[in-house]
């Protein structure tokens, strides 16, 4: 039996369609179906209950799905360990990354990386937080960067870095016009904030908490960049990690202030690279998850000394952005 067929039978799996894994093995739609008939009349058994929508593996599609998964894999680095002996590395690296990781930090990572092996594959694909968890489990990521990472039953994850969290206000706002913000100062501000299903949002709200402070959720976004646009006209202030407003700063669009409390000099956020637990990952994978561990963090985003805005002024922002914010007050 080809280890092609099991390999289509695990994408079929993975993309919970027919269609995708046909088009991630160049075959047409029914060329991925007839090869699971052929697997199913093969064993004598149905490894698809095609009965249910989207359909669901029976019971000996599971066990044979968890068999085929390991031999497929295994076979890959088999191949790649191989091929990488005398040359140069040429694998692929599929990574899923929350929006926040992948916009302010993976260019020159990515550049690095692809200097040093010219041969490589990497795709790069930005996703809800959520959403990266799932690619990784089912194998349409080789590995996820994400914020507050968490290991479970099937994901593993590594340690990476450590983000300081600051403070982002108008320029013209009284707590831009300090050093640093004891976390206790918040206590009453018109805040803009993450969703409530955001891992980010629940851990600003657990740490304002600890420290007796309510503040009034003015404005909710699930991503970074709408949240500054908010903060540039005046909606209130915000709780971010710094790498993602430095250009703004930089621009005088936006300040950013060093939060600080009794407990700690400096509130951070922790990054993480998860990968699915017991897969057995490739070279390139491996070689790119050691250049994220061991690079130091790209010069143009490494920590910068936050300082008051003094008299900079808030560039304006475009009037119909303006007014579609304000729409939300």
């Amino acid at each position: 039996m080809q280890l092609k067929s099991l390999k289509i039978f695990c994408d079929v799996v993975n993309q919970r369609s027919f269609s995708r894994a046909a088009v991630e093995n160049g075959i047409s739609q029914s060329g991925a179906s007839q090869v699971i008939h052929q697997l199913e009349e093969r064993l004598g058994v149905k490894l698809f209950d095609r009965s249910k929508r989207p359909f669901l593996l029976t019971q000996e599609g599971e066990v044979y799905y968890e068999g085929c998964r390991r031999l497929v894999e295994r076979y890959a680095a088999l191949e790649e360990q191989v091929r990488t002996l005398h040359a140069e590395v040429a694998g692929r690296v599929r990574v899923a990354s929350i929006y926040s990781v992948g916009l302010h930090l993976m260019d020159r990572y990515l550049q690095d990386f692809l200097a040093q092996y010219p041969k490589a594959n990497v795709r790069l694909e930005y996703l809800h937080p959520q959403r990266v968890y799932e690619a990784v489990k089912t194998d349409q990521a080789d590995v996820g960067l994400v914020s507050y990472p968490k290991s479970s039953r099937s994901i593993d994850c590594v340690e990476w870095r450590e983000e300081p969290m600051v403070l982002v206000a108008a320029p013209a706002h009284p707590l831009a016009m300090v050093e640093s913000v004891k976390i206790e100062m918040l206590d009453d501000e018109r805040l803009v904030g993450f969703d409530r299903d955001l891992t980010i949002r629940r851990e600003i709200d657990r740490m304002l908490a600890s420290h007796q402070v309510d503040v009034e959720t003015v404005m909710e976004f699930d991503n970074i960049e709408t949240i500054k646009r908010a903060v540039e006209i005046g909606a209130g202030v915000a709780i971010l990690p710094l790498p993602t407003v430095q250009r703004e700063v930089a621009g005088g669009s936006l300040a950013a202030v060093r939060l600080i409390s009794d407990e700690v000099d400096e509130v951070t956020r922790p990054l993480g690279i998860v990968h699915r637990r017991g897969k057995e990952l490739s070279a390139t994978v491996r070689r790119f998850i050691e250049l994220l561990r061991t690079r130091e963090v790209p010069q143009e985003l490494a920590r910068t000394e936050v300082s008051p805005a003094g008299a900079m002024l808030a560039e304006t922002p475009a009037e119909p952005l303006a007014e579609a914010l304000r729409a939300n007050w």
